[in-house]
């Protein structure tokens, strides 16, 4: 426990006092952020914003790093493989951002990385965990993740490696594929309004860090786990490593926060936005719980849903707009919401929906138990 409260503690502290310098150093850098012009005058206007510091995401990606690190070492909780697929899948998925705002701050243009090009990068981050999760057993045979689809945890009949190995692996890179080019790119669509993302990415890892540590207090492997509770345990190897992770980087958010809502004196720019799904998706997979993750962030999963729908209805239509403009935070601002309100609103929202969706995997534990 004093390895996961440190983690958080040094994380919190690291981004929250360190941040003015950080953004010192990206005024002197030139790291401003675009403001595209509206297409429309009565759309939504952030001009105001130009020239904002961004590429603050780096912060909280180093303040995650270090608060992990001293946490785990100074409770004698060195990192494991679990806790460090976490960090890959968050400095790979940051790093495909980073290269998409350096284009955009160096050009002063919003065109940074295509689409398809995001998506490349996302997988070549994906793919590499995907591998490794599924090798380097615990002494008791288990793997980081596991070659099934997961709820609340594996679910027997849904099993890639019943179709063969080489149809298995491809199906199994696939998902988890799937799984971290959706969450990454929820959470940067969502990431319109100052400290939208950061705060609802709070209540969304914070979630995961506590169904980690609650797998971790039954784990099958334990040895004061009553046996009553048998048919109830996790085979989630790793899960206090996992718990730790998660919670520096509930830490390094909240601190970065402070100066991320409204009215923001940092943006976390797409190397954050991409880092907070990289690191969603990665414990999504690693707790085993990778459909619950569609409640557990429903918030993210509003926002780029809002934007799906919008584009079919519009091609349905033949130009007619289900919303005023999308994602659904901007067509709440032109419905005459304030943006602080939009926000607040949303933070309720995900907090709802984070605890519905921890809510409902303690509920499947108690009809095991």
């Amino acid at each position: 426990m004093r390895s996961l409260l440190t983690a958080a503690a040094i994380s919190l502290a690291f981004t929250l006092f360190l941040t003015p310098v950080f953004i010192r150093w990206f005024r002197k850098w030139g790291w401003g952020q675009v403001i595209r012009t509206p297409e429309a005058i009565e759309n939504p206007s952030h001009g105001q914003k130009r020239g904002t510091p961004t590429m603050g995401g780096t912060i909280f990606i180093v303040g995650t790093i270090v608060g992990y690190l001293i946490g785990g070492f100074t409770g004698g909780n060195p990192p494991t493989i679990s806790g460090l697929l976490v960090i890959w899948m968050m400095i790979g998925f940051g790093a495909v951002g980073f290269i998409d705002d350096y284009m955009k701050v160096r050009s002063q243009r919003s065109l940074g990385l295509s689409g398809w090009r995001k998506i490349v990068g996302q997988i070549l981050v994906a793919v590499p965990f995907g591998i490794v999760a599924l090798n380097f057993p615990n002494a008791w045979g288990q793997t980081p993740a596991s070659a099934y689809v997961s709820l609340f945890r594996d679910i027997p009949v849904l099993s890639f490696m019943a179709l063969g190995p080489v149809i298995g692996w491809i199906l199994y890179l696939t998902w988890l594929s799937l799984i971290g080019v959706a969450t990454s790119n929820s959470v940067n669509v969502s990431d319109g309004l100052d400290g939208l993302a950061a705060g609802a990415g709070i209540f969304v890892v914070g979630a995961y860090s506590l169904i980690a540590f609650w797998q971790f207090n039954q784990i099958c492997t334990g040895e004061g786990l009553a046996p009553a509770l048998q048919p109830a345990c996790y085979d989630t190897p790793n899960s206090f490593d996992l718990a730790i992770v998660s919670a520096s980087f509930v830490g390094a958010l909240v601190g970065f926060l402070w100066w991320n809502a409204p009215t923001a004196k940092l943006f976390m720019g797409d190397v954050g936005s991409m880092a907070i799904g990289g690191v969603i998706a990665a414990m999504a997979i690693l707790t085993r719980t990778e459909l619950l993750v569609v409640l557990v962030a429903g918030v993210y999963v509003i926002a780029s849903g809002s934007v799906i729908l919008q584009r079919v209805y519009f091609k349905l239509t033949r130009g007619k707009r289900l919303f005023l403009m999308s994602p659904l935070h901007h067509h709440l601002e032109m419905r005459g919401w304030a943006e602080v309100t939009i926000v607040v609103r949303m933070w309720i929202i995900a907090g709802m929906l984070a605890v519905s969706g921890v809510g409902l995997f303690y509920v499947e534990w108690l009809t095991r138990a």
